[in-house]
């Protein structure tokens, strides 16, 4: 029987190993904990995150150039689709108290961000400008310099069995197939 015990890291790719690297530790203050020199002219680097997780990047001298709206986000909300077997977005869990700060942290770093907490229900819209008891999660989504979409989310219930109420979609419901 497989058990894990959460996230060790995610690895993703980014377009200038510097630049992100001052993102990821002077932004949102992620310590640099583990660099690799990969052969053929890479690199592979190690953020912190929290509690015991982290997100690396890869970097290639002749890495592929990125595909906005087929491997990330376009722009979010508006154009949030991503392709099969994309990352849509990473998710770092953050106390509800904290989401506000986060915001400002953002604009004063000049990073573009949603410019309000967004809260999550189940409503048609999926959000609520209100917060109310239907919220499930409270998140600030924002990009990193490779155009990663990122989110701070808080989780704001205990979920249950009436938390899982949908069938899951099949290949064949997809308006392509």
């Amino acid at each position: 029987m497989i058990k894990t015990t959460g996230i060790n890291h995610v690895a993703l790719v980014c377009r200038d190993m510097k630049e992100t690297a001052a993102f990821y530790t002077e932004v949102l203050n992620m310590p640099l904990f583990k660099t690799v020199e990969l052969p053929g002219g890479g690199q592979h680097f190690f953020f912190d995150c929290g509690n015991g997780s982290s997100v690396a990047f890869f970097w290639w001298e002749d890495g592929p150039e990125a595909a906005p709206g087929i491997a990330s986000v376009r722009s979010f909300p508006m154009d949030a689709k991503t392709a099969v077997g994309s990352m849509n977005h990473l998710a770092f869990d953050m106390p509800e108290a904290e989401l506000e700060s986060a915001l400002e942290r953002l604009q004063e770093a000049g990073v573009e961000h949603t410019h309000a907490v967004v809260n999550h229900d189940d409503s048609a819209a999926g959000m609520s400008r209100t917060l109310h008891p239907g919220v499930f999660v409270r998140s600030v989504y924002f990009t990193d310099p490779n155009g990663i979409m990122l989110e701070f989310a808080a989780t704001t219930k205990k979920f249950g069995p009436s938390d899982v109420a949908h069938t899951p979609a099949t290949a064949a419901m997809r308006k392509d197939a």
